[in-house]
């Protein structure tokens, strides 16, 4: 086995909190409403109670999230439709209406796992030799659910790495509406099987670029013999829905990069954010920024969406399209090829394929690059992030699935300037599932969104059983010694 794998690593945390709006009952068929009974159980405690009550719950939950007032604040707003004369309510009585509709959420209750590395964007306070680097990481709470985190680490010049303490308490992004191509929009709703005559009505109401709450507008201004069909409504609630699944996250400018933590907000990312791979993406006017393709979860499909951010504060959610993005695992290039964007996937199901786009929202099959080859990828192929640029070629750090469903890892070099031609490969994995360890959430799983490049070290931030996360490190000659030319 070449390679080492270092003492460094993270653990799922469970005291790592956040809040989520509680609507008891919801989604029930019910002849009441239990919003309605809670909040009229709120408003007849007396006055004195009520300030004290207020008192102690602000007290015990400030310690453990940023602005909890906030917090109580925005979800009584959400239920105050239901109160008779709620511009009354006293300070103290919003506050326990609030907390009443709202729970708490262990963003890693379950497992913390898939990380993803790149170059941190502040690299300020460094010793010579040493490089600051941001991870992210997939964290799973109750439910399955999961939601996308972040921690950051430090190369040492002796070749080590050292992850910074994650701090407390996470913070909450503001989200913001995001904004619309009109030729995206179209593709994304014919992807959906969406693109009716009500929703192209409306999209031909609307200019190239417009915000998403502009559809409702340009739906209610359609003529009434097209919104009064039977079908109608459920076309406009599809279009509200796909116009809304773009947003903008962003965090305030005291918060440090672990406390920030990406929770769903679509409706098709509803149970869960999942594997996130980040690059640094350079365009084609030499602008640097950060991206990563994740995988949205609404509970039945799955759907590739990409990030968009400057600094890892502000972040621009999007859906991509294509015949791409129907699977999992999409890892982007981080610069331009020739005169396109391109991206490795896995269109059918157990390969590694080339994908292409002009725009990098669009995305269309190109090429089988690598099928399952060797015993330790008999079930299926498949990229652990972003291609790394060498003078040598691509590297691509790989997955291969074996017998028991057992995950290990390997790599690919592609032709730097024909990335569908595989110039060499590992024909045995460099990291397997370590049989000594305890089994966790998922058993037999070795798995990485992404290294980098440091040094000429090549680092691996690997999941180990879905449970936690380890690192790895070789050097980049002696990995592409142990490939066997293709």
């Amino acid at each position: 086995m070449i390679g080492r794998e270092h003492a460094a690593g993270l653990t799922a945390d469970a005291t790592r909190l956040t809040t989520r709006l509680f609507l008891p009952g919801e989604g029930l068929t019910s002849a009441h409403s239990r919003t309605v009974e809670i909040a009229a159980r709120v408003l007849a405690i007396s006055a004195k109670r009520t300030e004290t009550l207020a008192a102690e719950l602000v007290a015990a939950f400030s310690a453990r999230h940023l602005d909890v007032v906030s917090v109580f604040e925005r979800n009584a707003r959400v239920v105050e439709s239901r109160i008779t004369n709620a511009d009354t309510l006293t300070p103290a009585q919003r506050t326990v209406l609030g907390a009443s509709f709202t729970t708490e959420y262990a963003v890693e209750g379950a497992a913390l796992c898939n990380p993803s590395a790149v170059a941190h964007p502040d690299q300020s306070g460094l010793l010579p030799g040493q490089l600051r680097v941001a991870v992210s990481t997939r964290s799973i709470g109750e439910g399955h659910r999961s939601s996308i985190t972040f921690a950051e680490a430090v190369i040492g010049a002796d070749r080590s790495w050292t992850f910074a303490e994650r701090q407390h308490p996470l913070a909450q992004a503001s989200i913001n509406e995001g904004t619309w191509d009109r030729d995206q929009l179209r593709r994304a709703l014919e992807q959906d099987g969406r693109l009716t005559e009500l929703s192209s009505a409306a999209l031909s109401r609307l200019p190239q670029r417009f915000p998403a709450v502009a559809v409702a507008a340009a739906v209610s201004a359609l003529p009434a013999e097209l919104t009064a069909h039977q079908d109608s409504r459920l076309d406009a609630e599809v279009l509200h829905r796909v116009a809304m699944s773009t947003y903008e996250a962003n965090f305030g400018p005291a918060t440090s990069l672990s406390q920030r933590v990406l929770l769903p907000v679509a409706a098709d990312e509803d149970h869960g954010m999942e594997d996130a791979r980040f690059v640094r993406f350079t365009d084609a006017n030499g602008v640097r920024s950060y991206r990563a393709s994740y995988t949205a979860y609404d509970g039945r499909d799955v759907s590739t969406r990409l990030i968009t951010s400057p600094d890892l504060a502000h972040f621009v959610i999007q859906r991509l399209s294509g015949d791409a993005t129907h699977t999992k695992g999409i890892a982007l290039f981080p610069r331009i090829v020739g005169d396109a964007h391109l991206a490795l996937s896995r269109t059918d199901g157990e390969s590694i394929s080339l994908a292409r786009s002009p725009d990098g929202m669009n995305w269309t099959d190109v090429a089988v690059v690598h099928r399952p080859t060797e015993p330790w990828e008999l079930v299926q192929t498949g990229n652990c992030g972003s291609p790394i640029e060498t003078p040598r070629g691509w590297i691509v750090l790989t997955h291969g699935v074996g017998p028991m469903r057992s995950y290990s890892m390997g790599a690919l070099l592609l032709d730097l300037d024909d990335p569908r031609r595989v110039v060499a490969r590992t024909t045995e994995p460099i990291l397997n599932p370590a049989r000594d360890r305890d089994a966790g959430y998922v058993p037999n799983v070795v798995y990485s969104c992404g290294g980098l490049v440091h040094d000429g070290t090549l680092w691996i931030p690997f999941g180990i059983d879905d449970s936690r996360v380890g690192v790895f490190s070789l050097g980049i000659d002696e990995l592409l010694n142990a490939m066997t030319v293709a």
